[in-house]
C-alpha cells in the first residue's frame, strides 16, 4: 500500500512572501502609473487573491493585467527560496517509500524557476493552476491522488491557508496546516485545524501517521501541536 504526502507551494515549501507582495506592488505601480510599496497592500494581501488585493487599490482589468506583467514581476523579485529543511523532509519520505506531490495555484511554466531541480525531481506529481479547478476545490487534491493512485485515507495535504483546509476538507483527506506559512498558526487554529506544524523541519516520514489510513495512527510524533 503506498501513501502519500500532498504539498500546497508558497509558504509551505517556498518562502514566498515577499516576492508575492513586492509582485503586487509593482503590477500596481506599473497599472497606476504611480508608485504603490509593499506598506501600501492591506495587511491581509498575502492570503487575498491578488485580482481582490489589485482591485482595491483601484486597478482596473486586473485579470489581463496580471496575464502580461505577474510572470516579469515575480521572476524578478527577490526573496524566493525553500524553507530550511524542505529538501531534507522531502528526501526522508522518498527513502521511506512515500509519494510526494505538490497542489498549487502556481502555473507550470514558473516552477522551473520558482523550485530548484533537485525539489522537483523529489515530487511525483504537480497539479497546477491550468490542470484543475482552483483551491478551495478538492479536484487539484483528486486529480493529484489519482495519479499517485492512492485513496484519500491514505494521504495527507499540507497547506499554510483556510483554502486549503477547505480544499482538504471536501476532498477527505488528513490535513496538517503549515503554521510557518501565509495565514499563521492562530489562523489555522482558530479554523478547527487539528494539526499545526510549527517549522518545516517537522516534513518527513512522520507526516504518514497522520493519515486515518496509517496503522500508526496513535503514534502521532510528539512534536506536532494537536488542537482542541
Amino acid at each position: 500500500m503506498t501513501r502519500a504526502v500532498l504539498f500546497d507551494l508558497d509558504g509551505v515549501l517556498l518562502d514566498s512572501k515577499q516576492a508575492v507582495l513586492t509582485t503586487l506592488a509593482g503590477v500596481a505601480t506599473a497599472a497606476l502609473g504611480r508608485r504603490i510599496t509593499v506598506a501600501d497592500l492591506p495587511s491581509d494581501a498575502v492570503t487575498t487573491p491578488r485580482v481582490e488585493v489589485l482591485s482595491a487599490l483601484g486597478v482596473t482589468e486586473p485579470d489581463e493585467l496580471c496575464e502580461t506583467w505577474w510572470d516579469v514581476a515575480l521572476a524578478t523579485a527577490m526573496g524566493t527560496r525553500l524553507f530550511p529543511g524542505v529538501m531534507e523532509g522531502l528526501v526522508a519520505l522518498k527513502e521511506a517509500g512515500a509519494a510526494t506531490g505538490l497542489v498549487t495555484l502556481q502555473r507550470r511554466s514558473r516552477l522551473a524557476w520558482l523550485l530548484p531541480p533537485a525539489a522537483l525531481d523529489l515530487l511525483d506529481t504537480t497539479v497546477c493552476r491550468e490542470d484543475a479547478a482552483p483551491k478551495p476545490a478538492p479536484d487539484g487534491i483528486f486529480l493529484a491522488l489519482a495519479r499517485l493512485a492512492v485513496a484519500p485515507h491514505d494521504a495527507v495535504f499540507i497547506g499554510d491557508t483556510l483554502t486549503d483546509r477547505a480544499a482538504a476538507d471536501q476532498a477527505g483527506i488528513c490535513f496538517a496546516g503549515a503554521g510557518w506559512g501565509y495565514a499563521g498558526p492562530d489562523a489555522l487554529a482558530a479554523v478547527g485545524c487539528q494539526v499545526v506544524l510549527s517549522e518545516p523541519s517537522e516534513i518527513g516520514p512522520g507526516l504518514l501517521c497522520l493519515s486515518p489510513g496509517a496503522q500508526v495512527w496513535h503514534r502521532r510524533p510528539a512534536s506536532y501541536a494537536k488542537r482542541s
